[in-house]
């Protein structure tokens, strides 16, 4: 190959010099960048009811946990763009790998509100049916759920399954050699799957220029022969204009890609973080002012796409949802501590018997 052929070929994966943005974070329109168009309305507008939902969700979550009916929560306020659009770029046959941040991905996606909780409750399992939602379970060790999104996207192309996955990842996680591996997995296979990096600038504390020298982490997909885009993660309009191409590449062929949305954490890592120990309150404030959720409802109502009537209504049915679901949180969830040793083995070994002997003479003795 020839250096100016090399030199195109290298170009056709390069990220876009700037994050794809289609509006301000004033929400009022820019100039549409070239070689991306914008969703249809509807998707816009349900992508609304969605965020609206989500950001109910999340502080409603968030509140749980003060009440002492979930052990922890990641809030993911402000990277509802980013949430609900991964989930809008997706077929209900398409499979969604989930961080522990994406509750309200998880949401949006249609999955009950109770069970995608179960494991920020203290469950055993992840609460939901994987199979049936064609949601894997929400991943908390750092990038592993990216090759397991691969070998499930190299899977499905075996099966004749025209289905794509999507794996969401944070800043942190690329720096995991499970993430290295799974883009250089997904590229050689031309997998058909799309790796989600949602850039919300500290991976727990530490901050992303001291996680990585690249220009942007988009970048990290060149050198393993991927298609890579940078887009902003808090404007709704364009992280679907770049995720919906790429899904749709992955599906027909063109193999994966890394899109990496920039967006912005408002809340704690979890509610057992201190945040104001590591980033100052000046700099909340300034991503506070490119809130997704604020930034797409006033480029709606610009619009004339949606209008105060329309607004109330979706925070109606957001608040019933929130109301119904501390109802169901609230009541205490019946528990059977035996099943801690149902399905750790298939023939339980002679440990695993005597463990759960001795847990069942502990209870008996508690009732006594």
């Amino acid at each position: 190959m020839s250096v100016r052929t090399s030199r195109r070929a290298v170009d056709g994966l390069l990220p876009s010099p700037e994050p794809v943005r289609f509006v301000a974070e004033d929400g009022t329109a820019v100039e549409a960048p070239a070689g991306y168009r914008a969703p249809a309305d509807e998707q816009l507008l349900e992508g609304y009811r969605r965020m609206v939902l989500g950001r109910r969700f999340d502080r409603q979550a968030t509140a749980l946990t003060k009440q002492g009916r979930l052990a922890v929560y990641p809030s993911s306020r402000g990277q509802e763009a980013c949430q609900v659009a991964g989930v809008l770029a997706l077929r209900a046959d398409d499979w969604l790998f989930p961080t522990y941040r994406d509750s309200v991905a998880l949401v949006a996606r249609g999955v009950d509100p109770v069970e995608v909780l179960t494991l920020l409750r203290g469950g055993w399992h992840c609460g939901y049916d994987p199979v049936a939602t064609r949601v894997a379970p929400q991943c908390t060790p750092l990038a592993t759920q990216t090759i397991h999104a691969v070998g499930m996207a190299e899977a499905l192309r075996r099966k004749g399954e025209d289905a794509v996955v999507m794996a969401f990842i944070g800043d942190g996680g690329t720096s995991e050699g499970d993430f290295h591996e799974a883009l250089n997995y997904a590229a050689v296979l031309n997998a058909p799957v799309v790796f989600f990096v949602q850039n919300n600038k500290y991976a727990i504390s530490v901050p992303l220029a001291k996680q990585s020298a690249a220009p942007a982490l988009a970048y990290k997909g060149i050198g393993y022969g991927m298609r890579s885009e940078q887009v902003d993660g808090n404007d709704l309009v364009a992280v679907l204009s770049v995720l919906g191409p790429a899904v749709e590449r992955a599906r027909t062929g063109g193999g994966p890609s890394l899109v990496e949305a920039h967006t912005y954490r408002m809340d704690a890592h979890t509610n057992a973080d201190d945040a104001t120990r590591y980033r100052e309150t000046e700099e909340v404030e300034q991503w506070a002012a490119a809130d997704p959720l604020a930034r797409l409802e006033t480029y709606l109502l610009g619009r004339g796409l949606l209008d105060a009537e329309a607004v109330a209504a979706a925070n109606q049915v957001a608040e019933e949802f929130a109301a119904r679901l501390r109802e169901r949180m609230n009541a205490d969830p019946e528990m059977n501590p035996y099943e801690l040793f149902d399905h750790v083995f298939a023939e339980p070994t002679p440990q695993l018997r005597e463990q759960r002997a001795v847990l069942a003479s502990e209870l008996t003795a508690s009732e006594e």
